[in-house]
């Protein structure tokens, strides 16, 4: 099951967005009718600046739009996996700034691609953009340089830091640049700076995702309850002034824990932690 219902609501979101598109053209099809390039003329982002500031809602609508069922597939199963070990450190509310944000700052990559290399100068006119590639690239790279060490079991390769990962796959956009889908390629990169971007401003104390809280509609606490809050955060935060003794008994207990902490991963693994353990290694590891 879903670990958070923000992760279940932007894979449904992108599900039914794919399911009614489809069915509109099976039955536009039955009259003879081809509706599927205006579809994409209406919510896929363009990489023409006229065709975008007559289409503006393109940049929110073209990171939901997926044509076929292995594009959305393969998003779908990234944005689960990767979304999940996100939620494992990180709030809703930074997953969902992390997707929009993401997907904005590939389209805008994309764009600009588009407009400013001559390589692309007898394509940009017509071109489209579709897919929650470069959101879900975002996220990927956002929690891969959150927690670097993250180790994921693959198949024939055993365990691998998420890191590794991130950085492969965005080697291998960069490569296909050249290739068919440009554009995309391109759009993914953009959603790699965005997740590496704010990845950097939350360890210097700045979270970017709080703009979302602005916004009377958007409720990340999740049944009235307290919305989780983001490990930086408890960092920089002191309820009362603390004496020498007390702080130097803190100190003395907390570097107690963490010696505990690394005994245990130097026996057993990263992997054998608890979450508790992981989130009081990550506060530690943050005060130096």
């Amino acid at each position: 099951m879903f670990k958070s219902n923000m992760l279940a609501k932007l894979i449904i979101i992108n599900v039914v967005v794919w399911l009614v598109l489809r069915i509109v053209i099976v039955f536009a099809g039955l009259f003879n009718v081809e509706i599927t390039s205006d579809l994409l003329y209406w919510l896929a982002v363009p990489a023409h600046i006229n065709n975008l500031i007559t289409h503006p809602w393109t940049l929110l609508t073209y990171m939901f739009l997926h044509e076929s069922f292995w594009h959305i597939l393969f998003n779908m199963l990234w944005l689960y996996w990767f979304g999940r070990i996100f939620l494992e450190f990180l709030n809703e509310r930074q997953l969902l700034s992390t997707y929009l944000m993401g997907g904005l700052a590939g389209a805008i990559v994309y764009i600009a691609s588009y407009n400013l290399f001559p390589r692309f100068q007898d394509d940009y006119i017509k071109s489209l953009a579709l897919g929650a590639s470069a959101s879900v690239t975002a996220i990927v790279m956002a929690i891969s340089f959150y927690v670097p060490n993250y180790r994921i079991n693959l198949l024939f390769l055993g365990p691998v830091r998420i890191l590794y990962i991130a950085m492969g796959s965005i080697l291998l956009d960069v490569l296909a640049i050249d290739s068919d889908n440009s554009g995309g390629h391109l759009a993914h990169l953009g959603g790699a700076m965005w997740g590496f971007l704010y990845i950097y401003m939350l360890k210097n104390g700045h979270d970017f995702s709080t703009i979302f809280n602005k916004i009377p509609r958007f409720n990340f606490s999740g049944k009235g309850k307290k919305a989780k809050k983001t490990k930086f955060k408890n960092v920089y935060t002191n309820e009362r002034p603390k004496s020498d003794e007390d702080y130097n008994m803190e100190k003395k207990q907390n570097q107690a824990k963490i010696d505990k902490i690394l005994d245990k991963i130097s026996k057993s693994g990263y992997e054998s932690l608890t979450r508790e353990e992981k989130e009081i290694l990550f506060r530690s590891s943050n005060k130096h």
